[in-house]
């Protein structure tokens, strides 16, 4: 019976090979979107969840009250972690990690004459203990027991010994950030997994760090990251309120709050707004799901559609099938089975596609996603695909199989009403998803031409930075200072260099602060966190900063070092008047105010200004050496500092990056986003118009006795073409009315997660209601128009 009723379905499809190429189309399309954004989605809640103890494994955010509302942040006080695991029971391990800002400035790693620029991080004790490590060589237990030992990745470790064989108790030479010296190798790890967003190349003690940066052992400053490790059937609600005042308790000014968030949720769960979290990634994931969903069911209606509109042909056949015995359950099943075949050969046409294309999309992912043998991965491809064919079969079958034998024998089985309710309740369905997708991709786009173009209060663009390196012969800071100033103007003695100077913190996405501020007439009990943004002289006038009142560092000035330039907001907030000449406190130290710059944006658009001070810093082993280039002269001059570099680091390659590359990736997520909806409302209106066809052809074919008469009598073809394509246009208008209000509220949600945004237009609508009209018209009015200049003799003489 099986073989016989596969028999019959290939014979319809052979039979209606329109329709079941229609259908293959729509439904491999659909699935291959289904398919991709499920390798997408699978990979992203995979983020970081490879860790042993990860349900137990937390990281410490703080919040700090703000004029503008509570700001959240996951620098902590340096001593955090090891104060929480002496103090609170609830804590089995915790570590602290020096945060982004410290650990993106490459270090030089040497031995032998082989010399490499690496990433490195600072770790506690404890690490090893908190997060899941594989050792190729060396002990966990042991492997950060001195200050000078250094734990390398495998690739690393391949790159500097070309082996990871008995490299343990080797002697390397590590420069970065004034913590220059020789270091022991106490253990190789295996490369972590690419679902890892931790990406150091090796691993340096804690104490080490916080050595050579003492400043940071005041509880007013925030700065690295606190990771902990609870204890099993650990309430975290309970704890939070618990800890919630643990800085207060260290710093009794301090206004800040900490509390806990699972570490493999932070990369989906990575914004805040008001202390509270606003989504991050984890809504994009969401969104393509919903996305996935709903083109899957514009491939599933067209299914539905077609098959129910070519019913008129098969009605006889349905009878005759009925007059000889067949039951409705077995009808169903039949059509049902039709449905899975094509649903199967639509799915073996995905994944085919999805071969294919699968490194053009990770390329727009920047992914390295693969059609592995993961049983979960497998599994959930076959649902969908399953889900797919049974969801797209299930009316049709009901619909076919629920044919009166003897009306349908007779030739006078007609629509009924509830028919054509649905099948234009579908057609309105497709086109409003349709529609909320194109606008939905259109506001992300102008968004994202927002932030790409908006005025930051500084010029990024042909700005180049570069590790400086390290000179072997320097032992003090008054000999690092004067080899640096004659490494700057070796630089802007360089044909194309307009400006030149050297910083250390992140400038696109500056995060960490201090409390630690004081000024005549600070209210004890207000405590305000300040960003501070580290660099030399020129610093200001490289980046185009406007000064708004005084001037900026200087080297014709004296005791520079005990001066500080301001931001408008910084200002603001201390409620200074005439604030030039007037004397603050700065860690502990007296600090004149010389000037006081214009508000610009240090962090991502999603955040409001915040107040900041500029810390000049030349005589601290300041990392970066920033070079802004004259335009069109960008390659001759990278050229010219590739030599120069060469110079001072012999045997390093020269790596550089370009700021407006930086301020770009702040915003990866929202440019993928942009790039992925792009693709998937074209597919989704891609299968749209498939079903607006198919249907016009089915209409055009049982009305053209209707047509053949019309234009007897006389009817004209526009008549006709409005006969044939007046519902459809009816149909997708209601669906731009119900699609406008929809698509406001959830771009409305999206554009009110940044601080600077556009604002929504009436234009954004219409534009997009305009577009789909023409679009549906183009679709079926070449049929309609085909239909009304068919010659009514041929229609009317059939039988």
């Amino acid at each position: 019976m099986l073989q016989h009723n596969i028999l019959l379905i290939c014979r319809s499809f052979k039979k209606y090979y329109g329709t079941f190429c229609i259908n293959l189309i729509g439904l491999s399309t659909g699935l291959t979107a289904a398919l991709f954004i499920y390798l997408w989605v699978h990979d992203e809640l995979t983020v970081d969840t490879f860790h042993e103890k990860d349900r137990q494994l937390f990281q410490v955010l703080k919040n700090t009250p703000t004029e503008s509302g509570i700001f959240t942040m996951d620098g902590t006080p340096a001593r955090l972690a090891e104060a929480l695991a002496k103090e609170i029971p609830e804590v089995e391990y915790a570590a602290s990690v020096t945060n982004s800002d410290w650990s993106s400035g490459k270090g030089l790693i040497s031995y032998n004459g082989t010399r490499i620029n690496a990433e490195g991080q600072f770790v506690s004790k404890d690490y090893f203990n908190v997060f899941s490590y594989s050792f190729i060589q060396g002990d966990q237990k042991t492997a950060l027991s001195d200050k000078y030992n250094i734990i390398l990745s495998e690739n690393l470790a391949m790159k500097l010994f070309n082996t990871t064989d008995d490299v343990v108790g080797k002697i390397v030479e590590w420069k970065h950030e004034g913590l220059d010296g020789l270091f022991t190798v106490s253990g190789i790890y295996k490369q972590l997994p690419a679902n890892s967003s931790i990406k150091a190349d090796m691993l340096l003690n804690y104490e080490l760090f916080l050595e050579k940066n003492p400043k940071l052992e005041d509880w007013r400053n925030s700065d690295p990251s606190t990771y902990l490790v609870l204890r099993k059937d650990t309430d975290v609600d309970r704890f939070n309120t618990k800890i919630s005042g643990f800085i207060k308790s260290k710093n009794k000014n301090s206004e800040a709050t900490i509390f806990l968030q699972h570490y493999s949720e932070k990369y989906l769960h990575n914004r805040y707004e008001n202390g509270k979290p606003a989504g991050g990634r984890m809504a994009y994931v969401t969104l393509f799901s919903i996305v996935a969903v709903f083109i899957l069911l514009n491939a599933c209606i067209n299914f539905m559609n077609l098959s129910t509109a070519k019913a008129m042909r098969r009605f006889k056949e349905v009878g005759v099938r009925k007059v000889m015995g067949a039951k409705r359950r077995t009808l169903i099943f039949q059509f049902l089975l039709e449905s899975m075949l094509m649903t199967s050969l639509s799915f073996i046409a995905a994944v085919v596609l999805i071969r294919l294309l699968l490194p053009w999309f990770n390329e727009i992912t920047a992914k390295q996603l693969s059609l592995s043998f993961d049983p979960r991965l497998i599994m959930g491809a076959f649902g969908i695909a399953i889900l797919t064919g049974v969801v797209s079969g299930s009316y049709p079958s009901l619909y076919l199989s629920n044919f009166n034998p003897v009306a349908a024998l007779k030739g006078k089985l007609n629509s009924h009403i509830g028919e054509l309710w649905t099948r234009k309740g579908l057609v309105l369905f497709q086109s409003m998803i349709s529609v909320i997708l194109m606008i939905s991709t259109w506001i992300v786009y102008k968004q994202i031409e927002l932030v790409q173009t908006k005025n930051l209060g500084y010029n990024r663009d042909n700005i180049v930075y570069f590790e400086m390196g390290a000179n072997d012969a320097i032992k003090d800071n008054k000999a690092f200072e004067s080899d640096l100033e004659l490494r700057l103007q070796e630089v802007k003695r360089i044909p194309g260099v307009l400006n030149a100077s050297n910083f250390r913190h992140s400038i696109t996405n500056r995060q960490g602060g201090t409390t630690d501020v004081s000024w005549e007439g600070k209210d004890p009990n207000n405590s305000i966190e300040f960003t501070d943004l580290a660099g030399g002289y020129d610093f200001i006038e490289t980046l185009g900063i406007e000064m708004k009142a005084g001037r900026s560092y200087s080297r014709d000035f004296a005791a520079e070092q005990s001066k500080v330039v301001l931001n408008e907001k910084a200002v603001e907030v201390m409620g200074l008047k005439d604030p030039v000449g007037k004397v603050i406190r700065i860690w502990g130290e007296d600090q004149e105010i010389i000037g006081v710059t214009k508000n610009f944006h240090f962090q991502s658009l999603y955040e409001e200004i915040k107040p900041l001070f500029f810390d000049l810093s030349v005589n601290r082993r300041v990392s970066k050496i920033m070079v802004k280039i004259k335009a069109g002269s960008e390659r001759e001059t990278l050229e010219q500092l590739g030599k120069l570099y060469a110079v001072h680091n012999p045997g390093v390659a020269f790596e550089y990056a370009f700021l407006d590359s930086d301020y770009q990736a702040l915003y990866e997520s929202e440019n993928r986003v942009a790039a992925l909806s792009k693709y998937f409302a074209g597919i989704s209106i891609v299968i749209s118009c498939l079903g607006l066809f198919g249907l016009a052809v089915f209409t055009a074919e049982r009305k053209k006795k209707e047509i053949g008469i019309r234009k007897v009598l006389g009817s004209s073809v526009f008549r006709i073409v409005y006969l044939l394509s007046g519902e459809f246009f009816k149909t997708v208008f209601v669906s731009l009315l119900i699609a406008f209000p929809i698509s406001y509220m959830v771009t409305r949600k999206w554009l009110d997660s940044f601080a600077y945004k556009i604002e929504l237009s009436w234009w954004h609508f219409v534009g997009t209601g305009i577009l789909v009209l023409l679009v549906t018209g183009l679709t079926i009015g070449a049929q309609a128009v085909k239909a009304a200049l068919a010659n009514p003799t041929k229609s009317l003489k059939e039988e």
